[in-house]
């Protein structure tokens, strides 16, 4: 991801100032507005109740590692924003996330959170890996132009582990999983899905207000690029980062298994709705070189 930013860079074209504004103003969806959504889905009555805390669990999370960036990419979104936002909000993530989670979730439960405990595995699942890659990248330009030279594999190799960190979760509850009734599965992830609409209706919503407050030129929120770039990656939410927070909270919040299957079905349905999006947004593109 690292050299795709590199080389897209030079599009931001002067101001740069304009990418810090809609990455800042965005943070601000990511990692406090969704938290706050939090204690409102902790209300839903629901059983089994694990459902509905993993669902506010992962509003408190960071944006997707890779699928924003991704999807920004095919629909000629700005990736190096795109990318600014994912690192941005992973990093200030360490230190929000177990914060909200105390403040919305634990203190709605009556359960004192492990926050030191999950600051730690932030930093070692998130920070570390990040720094030791920068660092590798930076002084080996062997490193780099393998890295380069097979990104391709490496973009494979790093779907699946990823997928491999919630499987691994999951089957630990294997049991108790298939007992749960498949209506409450399905609410669940009706849920889920009425989750992403809201946020995607939400970054939309604020950045058409924005580009209307911005009175002087072509407000930058107006741009196509760094639009779909914002929509995109501020509406989605990462689960490997949901399933290292669940593994430091011990059982606190109701059986692992269960905070985690929901946010998996709330996963895959965010890349499929904004996957049909894209596809519906390079259509219009299509029809409007056509037109021209």
């Amino acid at each position: 991801m690292e050299a795709n930013a590199r080389c897209r860079l030079p599009r931001l074209g002067p101001p740069c100032s304009a990418s810090c504004v809609a990455t800042s103003s965005r943070l601000g969806s990511i990692l406090l507005f969704t938290p706050f959504l939090a204690q409102f889905i902790m209300q839903v009555q629901f059983s089994p109740r694990e459902f509905i805390t993993g669902l506010a669990i992962f509003c408190c999370m960071p944006t997707t590692l890779s699928s924003g960036v991704t999807l920004t990419q095919l629909v000629g979104g700005n990736s190096a924003l795109a990318l600014a936002m994912t690192v941005a909000s992973n990093l200030l993530g360490i230190i929000i996330v177990p914060l909200s989670l105390a403040k919305y979730i634990g203190t709605g439960v009556g359960v004192s959170l492990p926050t030191e405990q999950l600051f730690k595995s932030l930093v070692t699942s998130l920070l570390i890996p990040l720094i030791i890659g920068k660092v590798a990248r930076e002084t080996s330009k062997g490193i780099a132009d393998f890295v380069d030279g097979n990104r391709q594999g490496f973009s494979v190799a790093s779907a699946v582990l990823l997928s491999l960190v919630p499987w691994i979760q999951v089957s630990r509850s294997r049991s108790l999983i298939l007992s749960v009734q498949v209506k409450s599965f399905a609410v669940a992830v009706t849920i889920g899905v009425l989750l992403h609409l809201a946020l995607l209706a939400f970054n939309a919503a604020m950045l058409e207000i924005l580009s209307r407050l911005e009175q002087k030129g072509e407000s930058v929120f107006a741009k196509k690029e760094y639009a779909r770039a914002v929509i995109l990656v501020a509406s989605q939410k990462t689960l490997p980062v949901l399933v290292a927070v669940v593994e430091q909270l011990g059982g606190a919040f109701g059986e692992s298994g269960f905070l985690v299957i929901p946010c998996v079905a709330a996963h895959i349905n965010q890349i499929i709705i904004d996957s049909i999006i894209v596809n519906w947004w390079r259509q219009k593109d299509q029809q409007f070189t056509s037109a021209k």
